[in-house]
């Protein structure tokens, strides 16, 4: 099984958008992520003007399309990115396709993209992804309580962090 990453274009949409609305997928986005044709093309579109600040990509599992990610640059002195938007398709689960996925994302931005820090948020409720989270090396930082609405009611955010030097320190498995 060979999994690897490339940069979205207009033809992932359909599969981008399926994703984002899978049942067993959609309520562990962010709720204000666009799901219909036309968000998501907008994001599309950002990604490719501007991949310097923000960059929407597919993971690939043997060339089929599997899942998405992320970033964008919140601080460009600092050279600061949020990552986030990980999401595999229920038929790849279990082979861990989004742990190679992040680890591959994370060398990308860390080491070619030559960012400092990256870092996230993960619904409290999302056991799965803070467990993920905390497998591929990113660094528990925080609980904000009751942070974001979702679904009318309060939830959690955890953050975590990933630097550029927690590479040379080997925290990262291949």
């Amino acid at each position: 099984m060979t999994t690897r990453i490339r940069r979205a274009r207009a033809d992932d949409v359909d599969f981008l958008v399926g994703l984002f609305t899978h049942e067993e997928v959609e309520p562990f986005l962010a709720a204000v992520r666009p799901r219909d044709h036309d968000g998501v093309r907008a994001l599309v579109d950002c990604s490719e003007r501007e991949p310097d600040v923000y960059g929407l990509f597919v993971v690939e599992v043997d060339d089929e399309p599997a899942g998405t990610m992320e970033f964008e640059v919140v601080n460009r002195r600092s050279s600061i990115a949020c990552v986030g938007g990980l999401a595999v398709h229920p038929r790849f689960r279990g082979r861990r396709v989004g742990d190679e996925a992040a680890r591959l994302f994370q060398r990308h931005l860390l080491l070619e993209v030559g960012l400092h820090r990256l870092q996230l948020e993960i619904y409290g409720f999302n056991e799965r992804a803070i467990a993920h989270a905390e497998r591929v090396g990113f660094v528990r930082e925080g609980v904000k309580r009751k942070a974001y609405r979702r679904d009318d009611e309060w939830v959690d955010s955890v953050m975590f962090a990933l630097l550029r030097e927690d590479l040379d320190r080997g925290e990262l498995v291949s």
